[in-house]
């Protein structure tokens, strides 16, 4: 990746955070730290790899996103809006009533949302669902998959595994979002996941580790050439990153943030951002 792409990631990166804390801030609470966690993600797959039309957001022959830890609705919200699915300032209505952003991803509320999701697990089954649709369409269309660490404590992510190895399905991206925390503690705690990259690899799968909240990083896996297995890429990644004071929290899971909080957090940002100029 060159440095003017990489430096126009990181930008794209900040912009997410920042439109994530504007939708916390409005709302005065919910799930900040794994939606912080995938924000560099997001930023390269809206900024570089993903192909999309904002004003066909059903176009059948798009790429599809499966946040199936639909709790991180709010980072995905902040790239869609950005991207210009809708206005951004609806970014200030998640989670309110009448909303077209709800506190999970809704594929029947939201632009841009390819799948509802929030059962965790569940959302794997349906992206390799449409993976599979696909393929026997003959779309070069591909999918690609956000699953949470603690979600993979659920056995149906781990027969979506098994269903998309057995069926070869080069056109779906595994990210899984390792970033060490669920809802009730550390994952290591609660029940230990060992090596992502090593089960995955025994799943059929060419599985490989990386830094999660480097753009670059991201990018060099996301655009490596297509073998005949299908992708998973774990993302090691820092629960609540970008806002030391939500990364330092342990039940950063969700959180409840007073205004003038978020507003220092957003003043930060934004300096970076500035900085970035």
């Amino acid at each position: 990746m060159d440095a003017s792409l990489n430096k126009a990631l990181q930008k794209l990166a900040l912009e997410i955070r920042i439109g994530i804390v504007e939708q916390i801030r409005a709302r005065g609470f919910g799930h900040i730290g794994g939606s912080l966690s995938i924000a560099d993600a997001l930023a390269v797959l809206y900024g570089k790899v993903m192909r999309y039309d904002p004003q066909n957001p059903r176009w059948p022959e798009r790429d599809k996103l499966v946040c199936s830890k639909g709790h991180a609705g709010p980072a995905v919200y902040a790239a869609l809006a950005i991207s210009g699915f809708f206005p951004y300032e609806e970014l200030k209505t998640l989670n309110q009533p009448g909303t077209h952003l709800p506190s999970h991803c809704d594929k029947n509320k939201t632009p841009g949302v390819d799948m509802t999701t929030g059962s965790l697990g569940q959302g794997t089954s349906l992206a390799v669902g449409i993976a599979l649709g696909d393929k026997l369409k003959g779309r070069d269309s591909k999918t690609y998959l956000f699953v949470g660490d603690g979600e993979s404590d659920e056995g149906q992510v781990w027969e979506a595994a098994m269903f998309t190895a057995a069926k070869r399905l080069t056109n779906i991206v595994w990210l899984v979002d390792d970033n060490k925390k669920q809802l009730d503690g550390y994952t290591q705690d609660v029940l230990p996941l060992f090596d992502l990259a090593a089960k995955f690899a025994a799943f059929g799968f060419d599985a490989q580790r990386v830094d999660g909240n480097d753009v670059g990083q991201v990018y060099a896996a996301l655009t490596a050439p297509v073998g005949d297995k299908p992708r998973a890429i774990i993302l090691d990644t820092v629960k609540g990153k970008g806002i030391p004071e939500v990364e330092n929290t342990l039940g950063n899971h969700s959180m409840t943030v007073a205004p003038e909080v978020c507003d220092k957090w957003l003043a930060a940002l934004n300096a970076q951002l500035a900085g970035m100029e």
